[in-house]
């Protein structure tokens, strides 16, 4: 899978563009704040339906300007498809080979990708939550029934919540059974598949992790759920009365984590910086073998000015696993390290919104 050209109107800094990329390795180079990670912004958007940057989609809509427009042709093994992704003050719509979609979770799955920012590098130190967040966008990318399970549980669990705070004026359990048997069943399909997606990344994660770490390190993904699968019921009943008095839901997969252990220490407590760092790797290069797997073809990698905060060595373990691997890079400088290691396919110059193509002279 390769995206073969990029189109932007209205779209963060950019009033027009329009960009051919190779299947190899794309860099967008230029000084902070020009627009790098904007591209990189676009194309996580048409995978994911979301940006990475904002819950707010009017940010991304150039200033002064009412629509925001994204299109991208994907490149499959047999067929290409056309993405347009529309942005309004209000709303967000997208069309897929100009057919409209009725749910953006329709995307998942037309264009896969694996994202790693200096963000992802505070996975295992930032709170539960970002944890959650790197299980779903995975998960949602690779299995349809988990991005239905998951959209449905917090729709319940909004509701569950409103019914716990009806409850001092109603005095009524009969609308929290009834959103309790709901959430019961999508919690069990959440955490089932959350499970057995750590279990296969912690095998894959173990085995770059040993090969990165020169055999040394044994590294260990632990599901943390709030609670067990077949213990969901029973422990939402026993739990109502502190919901009630606390009017929020204290159980479920919205409140799951994940544990990482080197040769059984905790690398959050005890881990140095750049034993996290190492952790963190093997966690986005398990992402890219699993997305491989499920989807038959090499997912889409973005590297959003990440080899600035990789030494030599973990920058050359990355680019050891990502050959004949679509790769869109964002930096100040090139790292030596990629000159002399990588067949740069193409070198773009960003600067105030502009992209131009380097071609050497």
């Amino acid at each position: 899978m390769y995206i073969k050209e990029l189109s932007l109107s209205d779209f963060r800094n950019y009033d027009e563009l329009n960009i051919q990329l190779d299947h190899g390795i794309n860099i967008f180079r230029g000084d902070n704040a020009q627009g790098k990670t904007n591209v990189l912004e676009a194309v996580y958007l048409c995978a994911t339906a979301r940006s990475h940057r904002t819950h707010k989609e009017k940010e991304i809509i150039r200033w002064n300007q009412e629509v925001a427009h994204v299109k991208i042709n994907v490149q499959k093994h047999y067929v290409e498809d056309v993405i347009d992704f529309h942005l309004t003050q209000k709303s967000k719509s997208a069309l897929i080979n100009k057919m409209p979609i009725s749910r953006l979770g329709e995307l998942f799955g037309c264009l896969n990708i694996v994202m790693f920012s200096p963000e992802d590098l505070q996975l295992i130190k930032n709170s539960p939550k970002e944890r959650r967040r790197f299980i779903d966008i995975e998960l949602c990318q690779i299995d349809k029934m988990y991005y239905y399970a998951l959209r449905q549980y917090h729709k319940v669990l909004k509701q569950r919540n409103l019914a716990l705070k009806e409850y001092f004026k109603t005095k009524d359990y009969s609308m929290l059974d009834v959103w309790d048997m709901q959430l019961e069943e999508y919690a069990k399909t959440i955490i089932q598949k959350r499970e057995a997606f750590i279990e296969e990344i912690n095998e894959i994660a173990c085995t770059i992790h040993k090969d990165i770490s020169g055999d040394k390190e044994t590294l260990q993904v632990i599901y943390e759920p709030s609670v067990k699968a077949e213990d969901f019921g029973e422990k939402t009943l026993r739990n109502r009365e502190k919901d009630l008095l606390y009017q929020n839901t204290s159980i479920g997969p919205h409140r799951d984590d994940m544990t990482f252990l080197i040769n059984g220490m905790d690398v959050k407590t005890y881990g140095s910086q750049g034993q996290q760092r190492s952790v963190v790797l093997s966690m986005k290069l398990a992402e890219l073998n699993i997305m491989k797997k499920y989807i038959g073809e090499e997912p889409i990698l973005l590297l959003d000015d990440v080899l600035s905060e990789l030494d030599d060595k973990r920058q050359r373990d990355l680019f050891k696993y990502t050959q004949n691997i679509q790769t869109l890079i964002t930096c100040t400088g090139i790292e030596q390290s990629v000159w002399n290691t990588q067949k740069i396919g193409k070198l773009y110059n960003v600067r105030a919104g502009r992209i131009t193509l380097d071609d050497g002279e």
